[in-house]
């Protein structure tokens, strides 16, 4: 499969960047994975997503002198090396990776179209959590979108201390500016962080929007 490697820096940062072409995948990239095996019955733009994601995973793992492809967990989820968090993240054609000593959450999502806020706002905010969208100045699809995108992030950044699949209401938006977006987790997250707050970095990427988990504020 084609594939371009490039990075940008995010809050301090490195964020890695695969652009690929699912038109040139074939079953034989995947032997470059270890655990090749477990995507047998996965669809093929599936396996082209989720080699895109570890070939990022693994230019972030170098950076840190660790040459290591991510395995699966029982869940789904990548599994890093002991001592190093990370999170993988895809869009259209493009994946992204991050790693870090501390836990660490990315999301790269399309900009909402008006038509589709219509469709998912209600599922995605509550009636509070649009005031706060709508005063940041920013225009409502791209607000929304970096709601979706935060809470995505988050998840991914604590996943291991949630009870069960998060739904959107288990992060509630506090804030939301030009740079970046915090959020409030509740206890149908994780009893343990419940009213616990996090800022995320984000950037406008073309029509694409990018939200980083960057460290943790002091419980409202």
């Amino acid at each position: 499969m084609k594939t371009t490697h490039s990075t940008f820096t995010l809050a301090a940062h490195t964020l890695h960047q695969i652009d690929f072409d699912p038109k040139n995948f074939t079953e034989a990239d995947l032997l470059w994975l270890p655990h090749h095996h477990k995507l047998a019955h996965a669809g093929r733009k599936r396996k082209a997503e989720h080699l895109a994601g570890r070939l990022a995973a693994f230019h972030a793992l170098q950076q840190h002198n660790i040459r290591k492809i991510p395995g699966i967990g029982d869940n789904r989820q990548p599994l890093w090396p002991d001592g190093f968090y990370g999170s993988i993240s895809h869009c259209g054609t493009s994946a992204l990776a991050v790693v870090s000593q501390e836990p660490i959450g990315v999301d790269l999502e399309t900009c909402f179209s008006e038509a589709m806020c219509g469709e998912v706002v209600g599922s995605i905010v509550t009636t509070e959590e649009q005031m706060v969208l709508n005063a940041s100045g920013l225009p409502f699809p791209l607000a929304l979108t970096l709601a979706f995108s935060a809470k995505e992030s988050a998840f991914k950044a604590f996943s291991f201390m949630a009870t069960g699949l998060p739904g959107f209401a288990s992060a509630e938006v506090v804030t939301l500016d030009t740079l970046s977006i915090s959020l409030q987790l509740t206890d149908t997250f994780s009893p343990a962080l419940a009213g616990e707050r996090f800022q995320l970095a984000w950037l406008q990427r073309g029509q694409n929007v990018v939200t980083l988990l960057t460290k943790t504020l002091q419980p409202a």
